[in-house]
């Protein structure tokens, strides 16, 4: 049974990995594991060493805090029990959400501005 934060971190991993466009196997050729192996870590049903964090940190820039980030460990546990990833508002879980993120940061600043402005304003004519 996989722990709440090796869940949260595997899913910090993917969504860093996926925001980069880097796949499975290029982070695992970057970090000396095979792909099948980062798959396991991103689903929590592996549990990532210290050691290793450190070299997926590396690979992907982030520190080594980023895959904690947001982590609260009771009502983590408490949530990841009793709801849906999408319940709870887990954007890191919904590939939609995580496609659109990194198609808005693709577009070049002055129009990604216009464009938050227009899903503003779209958003709360609704």
């Amino acid at each position: 049974m996989k722990h709440p934060v090796d869940a949260h971190v595997g899913k910090r991993v993917r969504h860093r990995r996926w925001m980069m466009g880097m796949t499975q196997q290029q982070l695992g050729d970057m970090v000396g594991i095979k792909f099948q192996q980062i798959q396991k870590y991103e689903t929590g049903m592996n549990r990532i060493s210290a050691s290793r964090l450190w070299d997926i940190a590396k690979a992907l820039d982030v520190p080594i805090n980023y895959f904690f980030e947001g982590l609260e460990s009771e009502s983590l546990a408490d949530a990841a029990e009793t709801e849906p990833a999408a319940a709870r508002g887990d954007l890191l879980a919904d590939k939609e959400a995580l496609e659109l993120v990194r198609s808005y940061y693709a577009i070049p600043e002055n129009q990604r501005r216009r464009l938050f402005d227009l899903a503003r304003v779209l958003s709360e004519a609704a």
